[in-house]
């Protein structure tokens, strides 16, 4: 039995395979792949897409998928800290586009009606290609991300009222007031439900499910309360991809988001494929090639007018410069629910088919613009903000009032040079509490819901999220971790998470617990720095309360258990031979290593006098490193630098040599 659709998926998603892979050579975007490859398989070039109907149904499940995962990044709290951008923010960008948009259409001469739509129109920006890059380069939680978002979540409410709006414009209306009244009611209804679920309903559901252990099960109840609440509120006439959003942000109220998003993105990245394609397909070449001149100054007009507006809009909420030049540079563009709304206007009679053609390609030129001005947006900022301007000019710009107070809420925990445990079984939970005791920063990772909430109840910080998935060790900062401790039971999950790890740091200490010897070999070959067997150490254990019952002497057990550990090190070593990174190689000195020793007893040898004249390396055989003073670290060490009550100071020497200088400085 043939299915066409198949053919379709097939078609395009093989062509779009074939030009992301030629582009990618030279460095351009793959979202402008998928628009190329709208644009040839689409009826105006070779006409290759037989069910286009069917494409737009699958494209607009990654719009789903993409707001949902906004929304679970953003979390409830995150959305009512920016709530005077997205009302006042949002607010005045959409008027003064429309405002704007209807004055320079009047000068063309187009009627008031149709310049009035065409703002409408140009007001809306591109969610799903401004929140897919933001994602992709971490710039979701920024000050420029945060603002975007705040702009775009009100364009995504206010397309709504212009949908109600356009039979209007177009004299096509009747009893509008009952209409708008009915609406605002649904819409009351839809944001109590959710509010009850994101309270009562969903952190219980998701943490019965957590419980079952079973991963399937996870991800389709996420999916269907995905598409449950956005086929909620579009059911009162709000939009798909905002209902998603709402999932999210319900989501985002519960212990598992992260993982939830983990399971989700996979979704997301193919199906909003269909959607850039979907696009491409909308452009007809013929018209395109044939008014090209008039179409690029067209498209200079709309994004020079719709930076103007963005600019003062984000002057008027009183940011930086810098973040004002970033967020204009980041939603200049024409957006999907134009798209959608221009096909409303069109079948009202609003947009004759000519102007219509045009305000497509502007869209589409202005979408495919955008990643190339966005990834280069930070350069772009700087240059102009180190070009020669009016002193007056920026004078004034230096002493706007900063709006320190919401560019604060923007900033979240940003872990660094921390452990990251995971697994929080007994070796877990003994580390944290180590850790916790020396003030360490840590972070935990597990997955077991009994681990998961023991770990809650201790009140650890724990993600609840697979430590395999590249995502979970991006959320918890895994490329600026000094340590990580893996101390789980599944072999093969431990290599997989080594690898991964290894993806992103070189230079994070991997420590991992095994259950076997004979695992040890291949979790150094992955990129581990240090295994440790536990049946080694329980053998090791056992053997020596046998020795005790033998009555055999205390120092010959201790020596015959020193020579067995010694031993295994030396297989370690010889393992080792090859590092994961031939140019990292970490300090492995016979009978050497690096201490911290806390300056606590006032020794008369040492503290209060210099190096010189302690003897430090003469007398007691250390050389000191580094020494931290109150909040500050000396590391410029010369033969004057004093010793004193305090300190902590970082030596290099003999175990015993260090050892003995420690007896002698603490209490």
């Amino acid at each position: 039995m043939e299915i066409p659709i198949l053919q379709d998926i097939v078609v395009i998603l093989g062509l779009s395979v074939l030009i992301i892979l030629v582009i990618q050579k030279i460095k351009i975007p793959s979202i402008l792949g998928f628009l190329l490859a709208g644009i040839i398989a689409g009826p105006h070039a070779f006409n290759l897409i037989s069910n286009g109907h069917e494409v737009e149904l699958l494209s607009e499940i990654g719009i789903i998928f993409l707001l949902f995962v906004i929304g679970i990044e953003l979390s409830l709290k995150g959305l009512a800290a920016i709530k005077n951008t997205i009302f006042i923010g949002g607010g005045l960008q959409v008027g003064g586009t429309i405002l704007f948009t209807t004055l320079a259409a009047q000068l063309l001469g187009l009627p008031l009606n149709t310049s009035v739509f065409l703002g409408f129109l140009f007001s809306l920006s591109s969610t799903a290609i401004v929140l897919k890059l933001f994602q992709q380069r971490g710039e979701i939680t920024s000050p420029h991300g945060r603002i975007s978002i705040g702009i775009l979540i009100f364009q995504d409410i206010v397309v709504v009222p212009m949908m109600l709006l356009t039979p209007i414009l177009a004299g096509k209306a009747d009893n509008i007031l009952m209409t708008v009244g009915i609406l605002i009611g649904k819409i009351a209804l839809v944001l109590v439900v959710i509010l009850l679920l994101a309270r009562y309903v969903v952190p219980k559901v998701l943490g019965w499910v957590v419980k079952t252990k079973n991963q399937e099960l996870f991800i389709l109840t996420v999916v269907v309360f995905c598409f449950a609440i956005a086929w909620l509120t579009s059911s009162v006439g709000l939009s798909l991809a905002l209902g998603a959003f709402f999932a999210g942000l319900i989501i985002s109220e519960s212990d598992y988001s992260h993982q939830a998003t983990a399971n989700v993105l996979p979704f997301r990245e193919i199906f909003i494929s269909f959607f850039f394609i979907s696009v491409g397909t909308l452009l007809d070449l013929g018209f395109f090639f044939d008014n090209i001149g008039y179409i690029l100054l067209l498209v200079l007009g709309v994004v020079l007018l719709k930076m103007m507006v963005i600019g003062i809009t984000v002057l008027i909420l009183k940011y930086k410069p810098r973040t004002v030049f970033i967020t204009l540079f980041s939603l200049f563009q024409v957006g999907e629910f134009s798209l959608l709304l221009s096909g409303v206007g069109l079948d009202n009679g609003l947009l004759p088919e000519n102007i219509y053609q045009y305000f497509l390609a502007i869209s589409i030129l202005s979408m495919a613009l955008t990643p190339f001005l966005i990834m280069n947006s930070s350069k772009l900022t700087y240059a102009i903000l180190k070009a020669p301007i009016p002193s007056a000019v920026r004078h004034r710009l230096s002493n706007i009032k900063k709006n320190t107070n919401a560019e604060e809420q923007f900033s979240e925990e940003n872990l660094s040079d921390h452990i990251v445990i995971i697994g929080y079984g007994t070796n877990g939970e003994n580390i944290a509490k180590a850790a916790r005791s020396a003030d360490i920063p840590y972070v935990v990772v597990d997955i077991d819901p009994d681990s998961f909430s023991n770990a809650k109840k201790n009140k650890e910080p724990i993600v609840f999220g697979d430590a395999t998935n590249s995502l979970i060790l991006k959320h918890i900062h895994i490329q600026e971790a000094r340590v990580v401790v893996i101390a789980i039971s599944d072999a093969a999950a431990t290599k997989k998470i080594i690898s991964t790890i290894r993806l992103f740091t070189q230079t994070a200490f991997i420590i991992v617990r095994t259950r076997q010897v004979k695992e040890i070999e291949e979790n150094l070959r992955v990129g581990a720095d240090e295994v440790i067997p536990a049946d080694f150490e329980t053998s090791i254990e056992i053997f020596t309360r046998v020795l005790k019952k033998y009555l055999v002497p205390y120092d010959e057990i201790v020596e015959f258990t020193s020579s067995i550990r010694s031993a295994d090190y030396e297989m370690l070593t010889r393992l080792k031979n090859k590092p994961h990174n031939p140019a990292l190689h970490h300090l492995n000195i016979p009978n050497k290593e690096i201490a911290t020793l806390s300056v606590q007893y006032k020794d008369k040898n040492i503290v209060g006098k210099s190096l010189e004249d302690s003897g430090m390396a003469k007398n007691y055989g250390v050389t000191v490193l580094a020494i931290k003073r109150d909040t500050k670290y000396l590391t410029e060490i010369t033969p004057q630098t004093k010793i004193k009550r305090g300190d902590l100071i970082y030596v290099f020497g003999n175990p015993s040599n260090i050892n003995h200088l420690n007896n002698l400085l603490t209490v």
